[in-house]
């Protein structure tokens, strides 16, 4: 059976989806030779093991760029994987873009809830509770009341959390994820800074 599996195959699977050689080839073998289905046989995989990468270390990657509305907003993001090899992939590639320009329309605060500045996180229930002493509530259902409001806070504005602009079925979080399986490398984003003129 490995025979039916010319070598151009593998690299045509290697080339869309950046997955290693060994895994593009019983991916193929697994589905008969079928492109699309060895396609979704490693991004099941992957989005398996991108959960057992969490603790691996990412230290090659990218910086990324995107300018928005004729100069008015720019982004500088950095995302992150395990190899220079990984890095240089379309996919990635095509993934750093994204991430820019979803920071660029969607504002976020910070990559994940536990970045968030707790003087800001403070300040938000503060406003919640202020909020519930205004509606006439009982004050008994208060603090579950402003703990539902700050979920959806973190929801709205951590980057990892937010619907991807491009497809809100997806959080960005997922994105990453669906990345990650498809080259077998851990992928973070580490940092990023948004300029808007006048600011």
């Amino acid at each position: 059976m490995s025979n039916a599996i010319s070598a151009q195959a593998v690299k045509e699977l290697r080339d869309r989806t950046a997955a290693g050689m060994m895994e593009c080839k019983n991916a193929l073998m697994e589905s008969g030779g079928d492109m699309e289905a060895a396609i979704d046989i490693l991004r099941a995989r992957g989005a398996a093991k991108a959960a057992k990468r969490a603790d691996r270390e990412a230290r090659d990657g990218v910086i990324g760029s995107y300018i928005h509305m004729g100069g008015k907003i720019g982004v500088l993001v950095e995302v992150n994987c395990e190899t220079d090899f990984v890095a240089k992939t379309d996919a990635f590639q095509q993934l750093v873009r994204d991430v820019a320009m979803h920071i660029a329309a969607a504002n976020p605060v910070a990559i994940r809830r536990e970045d968030f500045p707790s003087e800001l996180v403070e300040r938000e229930r503060g406003v919640y509770r202020e909020q519930m002493r205004e509606s006439g509530k009982p004050e008994k259902i208060w603090d579950k009341i402003v703990d539902g409001k700050l979920e959806k806070f973190f929801a709205d504005q951590a980057l990892l959390e937010q619907p991807f602009v491009k497809n809100p079925d997806v959080t960005v979080g997922a994105l990453i994820t669906e990345v990650s399986g498809k080259t077998g490398e851990k992928i973070d984003v580490r940092r990023f800074t948004r300029y808007a003129l006048g600011e």
